[in-house]
């Protein structure tokens, strides 16, 4: 499944943990996770989310805020393996991109015991505690820019919010693969944006174009997070990039009027031509 991420020949199982016939090894975390994220693709000393992000984002999904939409992505990839062929029989294998401390993957895996899932994360705090807390996942530290798999192997690739490079996606994604992207719809946090910018620009509602995928179906998922307590509204802040803006005399306004914030998402669902090498 892996390859090696500094000169993508395939990496090998040993004692230690993984191997390339060029002698690069990559060992096996306590965990059970790989760390294939090299220096030179790093931007940062410790990219990702933080420990302390991490967790507020575990309390807040666990505590099913977001549940909504991680019942939708059950239900489209539900709909899509019913849709594969009836001749193909064998397991299908799935690629979490940016799958963080492994919320959506847990509960897909639940969903569909029948899929054998990969995470990656640029985050290895992310990936440390997706891996202690669901040891069947199989996780890396790795860039989405360079996905360090082979060729034509995932079945089906999950992208929440994650930025990632086209062609890779293409590149991992065997033929008639199903891609799902989940990305901000027009009125996302706009209670919040409100409250931040004099102006507020609502996200697009075009539909990306996936290179090597066609695009299959759309759907909006929309609904209003209502916190009772501080500590829910301050989660929240600390697992979007919206957080950032706001001020300590602002987040002590919200968490004191504690206001209702729409959370407003677009699904979309994509397919790898059939016929695609």
């Amino acid at each position: 499944m892996y390859r090696c991420p500094l000169c993508q020949q395939p990496l090998l199982a040993n004692d230690a943990g993984l191997q390339c016939q060029n002698r690069h090894q990559f060992d096996r975390a306590r965990e059970g996770y790989f760390h294939l994220l090299p220096v030179q693709q790093k931007k940062s000393l410790t990219p990702g989310d933080s420990a302390e992000m991490i967790q507020a984002r575990r309390a807040f999904l666990e505590a099913g805020f977001y549940q909504p939409l991680s019942d939708a992505v059950n239900q489209l990839f539900i709909e899509a393996l019913a849709a594969r062929a009836v001749d193909d029989r064998r397991a299908p294998v799935l690629l979490d991109i940016g799958c963080g401390e492994g919320f959506y993957s847990y509960r897909l895996a639940q969903a569909l015991p029948q899929l054998t899932l990969y995470g990656i994360d640029i985050s290895k705090a992310a990936i440390k505690a997706a891996s202690k807390k669901y040891p069947k996942l199989h996780c890396a530290v790795a860039s989405s820019y360079q996905l360090p798999f082979a060729d034509n192997i995932f079945d089906m690739l999950l992208r929440i919010y994650a930025p990632s490079e086209p062609t890779e996606l293409a590149r991992v994604a065997a033929p008639g693969a199903w891609l799902l992207t989940v990305t901000p719809a027009p009125e996302h946090l706009l209670q919040l944006k409100q409250q931040i910018y004099s102006q507020v620009r609502l996200h697009p509602d075009s539909i990306q174009q996936q290179q090597g995928f066609h695009h299959h179906k759309r759907q909006q998922l929309s609904w209003m997070f209502q916190p009772k307590a501080p500590v829910e509204l301050e989660q929240l802040l600390q697992m979007i990039p919206l957080g950032y803006k706001v001020n300590a005399e602002l987040k002590a306004q919200l968490c004191r009027d504690l206001p209702a914030i729409k959370l407003d998402f677009y699904l979309d669902l994509y397919q790898r031509d059939p016929s695609a090498c």
